[in-house]
């Protein structure tokens, strides 16, 4: 309390020293009407409806259904059989099981209530003990205690559904009608984001659409330019128009935190990841795939972290991220993830395993999909001291037959690059010597849609340079490697068809002693960016590669990321 008085006096001896009165009249304040003082969240809209659903206050709580009916001389045996079982999944509360008991018979009535700490224990209790074998007479149905306020709600006499008018949606493609022909980017700085329009001939930008507070993490185009999706607390929604930028679907989703299209577009991926209870255990991982027109659940997948981290380039929390990689082209028939000695490929469907199982291969590292064609391409390392080689097959989804596999022998790695129509595979290997004290690479070229897909074998004329980068031309038959040594590296283009021969790769010409590090095709082929990235200091060579010439040179200091508009321009 002394501390609380010498706190004001101080206070008050500030506001004499400042002029300020200190004698304020608090009942003549008003404050604007309602909970939030007249001031509306710009996310209201997005989970006002949603909160709802996540907010009962049982989303932690389970019933069992189906136990033995005992009496109570066998009630605490029972108890402490359930409570052994479902204190394994999660933290069960105090005084968190309860079991009814039938006041005239003093035997139970079948059922309990069990609280965890945490909804997501809860559903994974859910999960896990749904159908869970007792014994012989008791199997058991487990529910989460929200969902029988949802059917209590199903009315007793059907309804036919109400039939709504149609109405014509809007053009989500109409920025490709652009007079001329422009892009659209989208900026966020502080709590605005912006829709601009790209121009390179105008010094000043030309606003499509601004909002403030627009999402509460980040925004995302999806792959073909239709939706631009936003993150929030309670989920991602997408939004798009004719003229601006309306809300046409929202998937709830709690603590989203990274979000994926489809190639596509058909189908949204969201992902979000929950403390456990207990700090030894894992991660709980939460990922939904969302029909994106209907925002229906099409399948959702849910478990530990350790189950969702192996393959992927980013993410958080040790998991990779996309977990899913999508096949079969723009139809978006197919989408696979890697686990432990398998590939696990799911059809767009049903959206189940294709025949029911995984695609087992021994100690498998990594995959790819063809861009055009549901093909897979995968990465077997060598095992047993080099007794087992390397190997990378192709396989044909979804009758998992091998189309063609290449042994690798003395690799140390692997890495596999798509053309962007699917015609050439390029898996680049880095071999040991025979020391094994050094590695060497090449290149095994497959020509994917040519008869019994032929593979050449393609060495640098000094086969002990380095591989710094390796980049094929879009929809050409083209590619170009960085190879050499820093800080001067050489830059070596090639063809997979020359003017006598369609069957043979040849080699362009070589560019000596180039400043770069990283290689960036326009979109449309042809024009290449010779970029030197972060430690080269954002040295840009525009190279012409039908006349094999530089037609520009330029400098961002110090940049990072390069990225061409769609149209290549």
């Amino acid at each position: 309390m002394a501390t609380e008085v010498l706190l004001m006096n101080e206070i008050e001896a500030t506001a004499a020293r400042m002029g300020i009165d200190m004698n304020i009249d608090f009942s003549s304040i008003q404050l604007p009407p309602g909970e939030d003082f007249g001031i509306v969240s710009d996310d209201e809209d997005v989970y006002h409806d949603d909160q709802l659903e996540f907010d009962s206050g049982f989303g932690n709580v389970i019933v069992v259904d189906n136990l033995p009916v005992v009496p109570r001389e066998k009630f605490e045996k029972l108890e402490g059989v359930i409570r052994k079982i479902y204190s394994q999944i999660g933290v069960i509360k105090e005084d968190g099981l309860w079991m009814p008991v039938d006041p005239d018979t003093q035997k139970t009535l079948g059922y309990c209530f069990i609280e965890y700490n945490t909804p997501q224990e809860a559903e994974l209790a859910k999960e896990k003990t749904n159908g869970y074998k007792l014994d012989r007479a008791h199997i058991f149905a487990v529910n989460m205690f929200d969902d029988f306020d949802k059917y209590m709600r199903v009315p007793d006499e059907w309804a036919p559904p109400e039939i709504k008018p149609y109405t014509p949606g809007e053009n989500l493609q109409k920025w490709l009608t652009d007079e001329k022909a422009r892009d659209q980017f989208v900026i966020r700085a502080g709590t605005d984001t912006e829709v601009l329009w790209n121009d390179a001939r105008q010094s000043k930008t030309e606003l499509v659409y601004k909002r403030a507070y627009w999402t509460e993490s980040f925004v995302q185009w999806s792959p073909l330019g239709t939706y631009l999706a936003t993150v929030h607390r309670q989920g991602a929604a997408v939004w798009g128009g004719a003229n601006t930028f309306n809300r046409l679907m929202r998937y709830a989703h709690p603590q989203v935190k990274l979000i994926d299209f489809s190639p596509g577009e058909k189908f949204l991926v969201t992902y979000s990841s929950h403390e456990p209870s207990n700090p030894r255990d894992a991660n709980r991982v939460v990922i939904t795939i969302f029909d994106v027109r209907t925002g229906k659940v099409m399948r959702d997948f849910k478990g530990s972290a350790d189950e969702f981290a192996i393959g992927g380039a980013g993410g958080v929390a040790g998991v990779s991220w996309p977990i899913f990689r999508w096949g079969g082209g723009k139809e978006d028939k197919y989408f696979a993830k890697l686990g432990k000695n398998m590939i696990s490929v799911y059809e767009t469907e049903t959206f189940s395993l294709i025949d029911k199982k995984s695609l087992k291969v021994e100690n498998v590292l990594d995959f790819s999909w063809s861009p055009t064609d549901p093909i897979l391409a995968l990465f077997v390392p060598e095992l047993g001291g080099g007794n087992q080689p390397a190997r990378v097959s192709l396989v044909q989804i979804p009758s998992k037959e091998e189309l063609r596999q290449k042994n690798l022998f003395s690799v140390s790695d692997c890495k596999m690059y798509w053309q962007s129509n699917g015609e050439y595979l390029a898996v680049k290997a880095d071999r040991y010597t025979k020391t094994k004290k050094s590695t060497y690479t090449g290149f095994e070229l497959f020509r994917i849609k040519e008869r019994d897909i032929p593979i050449e074998v393609l060495e640098l004329d000094n086969k002990n340079d380095k591989i710094i980068a390796f980049a094929w031309e879009p929809k050409g038959h083209r590619f170009a490697v960085i190879h050499g040594d820093n800080p001067r590296p050489d830059i070596s283009f090639y063809s997979m068809r020359s003017t006598h021969n369609l069957g043979r790769v040849t080699k362009l010409t070589t560019l000596k002693g180039k400043q770069a590090n990283a290689l960036f095709w326009s979109p449309a082929g042809r024009f290449i960016v010779l970029a030197g990235l972060k430690g080269f200091n954002g040295q840009l060579e525009f190279f012409n590669v039908d006349e094999l010439e530089t037609m520009a040179t330029a400098e961002h200091f110090m940049a990072t990321d390069i990225e061409w508009d769609p149209t290549g321009r």
